[in-house]
């Protein structure tokens, strides 16, 4: 019970329950969870020191039972602060050692704890509970959508049984499917119990093994069909390949789509001996390349948000074993480990190719605060890249020097203004204006003087507690600078109003800068 429950429900932070076939049998079972919980332990952190840093292959030549324990090392801290609790009804002549699961104020504590989601901490919201033992006790009518799995030790029948079904299926987040682990032999009672209730009622009740291991099969199929039906030969060996490949947004949209599904189904059978290892290979090689990929691209998809914790684990230590840390995400444009990053890349191209998404992301970033210059710099790179798309060297120096220029900042164009501050406001006036009228010199300081002056009318008006919950406040504000902007005479006219609406937009994307 530990072991597939420390494998199937813990990493994702759900629940199980244990149904005993005594108030005794259910004691018991709480007392020797608890010593197998510590001998698993135990058995994790007697490992030796370079198991948990080993390769796939070197994985591969270890027994069964110690590769399934170096894949729960992973799971060690949270096996050590686990907790399991009894609830059992109460008898008189009861030991006095029950009483801990017998009293009703202690039974409605650990059932409120049970409810809760689990974590390490003791919260409003999560709680170290993790398994609860019953004998006839919250067998029905007890809700807790957090449970995922139920140990059946005890005969169940006809509506309990199918009350046991519907919670560990109650929807939750990140819960696909529930599990029953039947030791007794109550499963050929389900058929029996299914006929008092319409295909409706249950309908997904229970996954067939036979139906979803191929399901799983061919979903794994499909996923490494995207690169294969492209011409890569062997995954292995050409990642780099899958990478280039992934950089066309519809087969990235392709592989993320079926890459999910894959994990999707991997998950609810991960656990299962009839799975074979090529699955869990070419599932760890998938990780491994959209890993490269969204270090790449920069693409929020490829984050794989949502894909079950237990199979990021089998992934993520795939990931590591290759040398690329999981956690760290893509080396921005800034840090001072870019310039490592392009080095390790073998050809032009890649480095290029690197320096072209990162500075893609880098403008992406100040968006919101400074539109106008990051439509100027994205424009700017989108003609490097087409003018030089055919020579990898040219486009490397070329990129080399927009790259530097993204990382001064936009400061050379005003270098008197605060590049923060006052710089996105005056480009927007002057876009503004200069698409509707062109600008001369004068109208061009004109345009500046006012724009400064009215950076200084909304950074006073900012910072006001509670600005920007406040629809009148901001209304206000857009009428005042309308009537700026119809003083200074910088735009043509009907358009104040825009313009107006643009600018009380802009400072709420640059509050924090404009109330520093």
């Amino acid at each position: 019970m530990i072991r597939h429950f420390a494998a199937v429900a813990l990493p994702e932070g759900f629940k199980a329950q244990v149904v005993a076939t005594s108030r005794q049998a259910a004691v018991t079972y709480q007392h020797k969870l608890i010593q197998a919980r510590d001998a698993l332990v135990a058995e994790i952190e007697g490992l030796p020191d370079g198991v948990p840093r080993l390769s796939d292959d070197e994985l591969e030549k270890l027994d069964a039972p110690t590769r399934w324990l170096a894949g729960m090392q992973c799971q060690l801290d949270r096996l050590r602060v686990m907790e399991v609790a009894a609830v059992i009804s109460a008898n008189h002549n009861d030991p006095e050692s029950w009483r801990d699961w017998s009293d009703k104020e202690k039974q409605k504590a650990s059932i409120e704890r049970f409810k809760r989601r689990w974590a390490p901490e003791k919260t409003a919201k999560t709680d170290p509970l993790a398994i609860l033992v019953v004998n006839n006790m919250l067998l029905t009518g007890f809700d807790a959508p957090v449970e995922q799995v139920m140990y059946l030790d005890r005969k169940i029948v006809s509506y309990d049984l199918l009350q046991a079904i519907a919670r560990v299926n109650r929807t939750y987040g990140g819960k696909h499917c529930g599990f029953v682990v039947d030791y007794i032999g109550v499963a050929r009672h389900l058929d029996e119990a299914l006929k008092e209730y319409d295909g409706a009622d249950i309908a997904a009740a229970l996954i067939n093994i036979g139906v979803e291991l191929p399901k799983l099969l061919d979903r794994r199929v499909r996923a490494v069909a995207v690169f294969t039906s492209r011409g890569v030969i062997d995954l292995f060996t050409q990642v780099n390949r899958c990478v280039e490949l992934l950089g066309n947004l519809d087969v990235r949209r392709e592989f993320i789509d079926t890459l999910r599904a894959f994990y999707e189904t991997l998950n609810v059978l991960q656990h299962r001996s009839e799975v074979p290892g090529e699955v869990f290979r070419d599932a760890k090689l998938l990780g491994f390349i959209n890993k490269v990929a969204a270090n790449l691209y920069r693409d929020p998809a490829l984050n794989l948000l949502g894909v079950a914790e237990k199979v990021k684990a089998l992934i993520d230590g795939h990931v590591s074993a290759r040398g690329v840390d999981p956690r760290i995400p893509p080396t921005a444009i800034t840090d001072a480990q870019f310039e490592q990053v392009l080095t390790n890349q073998l050809s032009s191209g890649a480095r290029a190719a690197h320096m072209q998404h990162a500075a893609r992301f880098h403008i992406t970033g100040f968006t919101n605060q400074n539109p106008v210059y990051a439509r100027q710099m994205s424009e700017k790179l989108e003609e490097i890249l087409q003018r030089l798309k055919d020579d990898w060297d040219a486009l490397e120096r070329e990129l080399r020097r927009f790259v530097d220029e993204l990382k001064r900042g936009d400061g050379a164009d005003f270098p008197d203004l605060d590049p923060r501050v006052q710089v996105p406001f005056v480009r927007l006036v002057l876009d503004f204006c200069g698409a509707r009228m062109e600008l001369t010199d004068d109208e061009r300081k004109r345009a500046m003087l006012a724009t400064l002056e009215m950076v200084e009318r909304i950074t006073q008006e900012v910072r006001s507690v509670g600005f920007w919950k406040k629809a009148n406040a901001r209304e206000l504000l857009t009428r005042r600078l309308v009537r700026d902007l119809d003083e200074a005479g910088i735009c043509p006219p009907e358009t104040e109003r825009d313009l107006a609406q643009r600018l009380v937009a802009l400072a709420r994307e640059n509050h924090e800068n404009l109330t520093r």
